[in-house]
């Protein structure tokens, strides 16, 4: 009888701890759950299932036969991750939170003060880039498709589906986890989003590594100030391109 009474008492603790646990969840803002627990899923997905390293390992034979292998390992990259980065969280935001995309920095707002800064960025972006780009470790990274000097027509495919990776990489972070999480951690959301942003520039130039602390910070604080994405993707995007077209010449 006491070991009856002993595991009666564990099942109680064990039971009384699962309706805590349920409680404190149930208490959770649903809307902040959804966009961290689909941010993770979406970002290990993209790690596993759209990457070049999967584009290798399960699809490379299938392209042996054609010159232009290498560009469609990038297209595929490119391609497939803007699906998963941008297109699954609209479906989130219009189906399951029922709100509107511009309302996660897809506008124009304050248009005037986007230009202004996209000018003055630009402005700096182009001698930086270019000083790091005389690096050896920048030239041996950039660009990284190799064959992109080959002719300007694989040149402009190429940036063409880069800038639709590039706008989906700035939606995920600045869009859909900033402005998802604004209402509950105001300008606190600016270093949650650059956490992973910059855990996932590991692997690049350690400079670039380095910055993008700052550019994280500054890229969110411009959507937060603006209201939108769009001049944050055109600056990051100038500091992206202008590094490869300096290292193709």
């Amino acid at each position: 009888m006491p070991n009856m009474r002993r595991i009666d008492y564990m099942w109680k603790i064990l039971f009384n701890e699962i309706e805590y646990l349920r409680k404190q969840f149930d208490s959770l803002d649903a809307k902040v759950v959804t966009i961290f627990v689909s941010v993770a899923i979406l970002q290990t997905i993209s790690w596993y299932f759209t990457s070049r390293r999967f584009f290798n390992q399960t699809l490379y034979t299938y392209f042996l036969n054609n010159e232009n292998i290498d560009l469609y390992e990038f297209l595929y990259w490119f391609i497939s991750d803007s699906i998963i980065l941008f297109g699954i969280p609209v479906l989130i935001i219009k189906f399951l939170f029922k709100e509107k995309i511009k309302n996660y920095g897809v506008n124009f707002k304050n248009l005037k003060y986007g230009l202004l800064t996209i000018l003055f960025s630009i402005i700096i972006i182009l001698p930086v880039t270019y000083i790091v780009s005389l690096s050896k470790e920048f030239s041996n990274f950039y660009p990284m498709y190799q064959g992109l000097n080959q002719n300007i027509k694989i040149f402009l495919m190429y940036e063409s589906f880069l800038l639709l990776f590039l706008f989906a990489w700035e939606f995920i972070w600045r869009g859909f986890m900033l402005f998802g999480l604004e209402e509950k951690f105001g300008w606190y959301s600016i270093f949650i989003q650059m956490l992973p942003f910059v855990i996932l520039h590991n692997g690049k130039p350690v400079l670039e590594t380095f910055s993008s602390i700052l550019g994280a910070i500054f890229l969110g604080a411009l959507a937060l100030r603006t209201r939108s994405i769009i001049y944050g993707f055109i600056i990051h995007t100038a500091i992206i391109i202008s590094l490869e077209i300096y290292s193709i010449l």
